[in-house]
């Protein structure tokens, strides 16, 4: 099942995001996003079956996959060089994916959706405004940068 979000208005950061070093946007695109989606994985934490295993503790936010993970993981824009990911949820964890959606011997205990639907909303509401001001800070710093460069000769 796949789901299909749309966010409108993201043109003009783009354009201000292409104003700076690639490498300056892609930090300022993985700061707000590790921001916004710390929420959703502190959610997913507090909604995941405690037992003796890992799974609570593996719950994170970050830009990694596994190998099994990466292997089945669709890149979304494949040849844009500039595009960041930003991944929400568990580890390397067989069993995050038979507590999420059951097996033949038990139902499932959904962590990860409730914790996702819950979130979306912020998470979509306050990207635009964290990446205006990211952008901002980020051009600022870029331009400090640039002039100190400049005065040294």
């Amino acid at each position: 099942m796949a789901t299909t979000v749309k966010v409108e208005g993201l043109k003009e950061i783009e354009a201000a995001l292409k104003e700076l070093p690639r490498s300056t946007g892609k930090s300022v695109l993985r700061r707000v996003l590790r921001k916004r989606a710390q929420p959703i994985a502190d959610a997913a934490q507090a909604r995941a079956p405690r037992d003796e295993g890992q799974l609570q503790a593996s719950i994170g936010v970050g830009t990694k996959l596994t190998k099994r993970q990466r292997g089945a993981h669709r890149k979304m824009f494949k040849n844009d060089k500039a595009s960041v990911e930003m991944f929400v949820g568990a580890g390397g964890l067989p069993q995050a994916i038979t507590q999420e959606f059951g097996t033949v011997d038990h139902g499932p205990q959904a962590f990860m959706r409730p914790a996702w639907e819950a979130g979306k909303d912020e998470l979509l509401e306050g990207l635009k405004d964290d990446l205006w001001t990211e952008i901002e800070k980020a051009a600022k710093r870029h331009a400090r940068k640039t002039a100190r460069l400049a005065a040294r000769g």
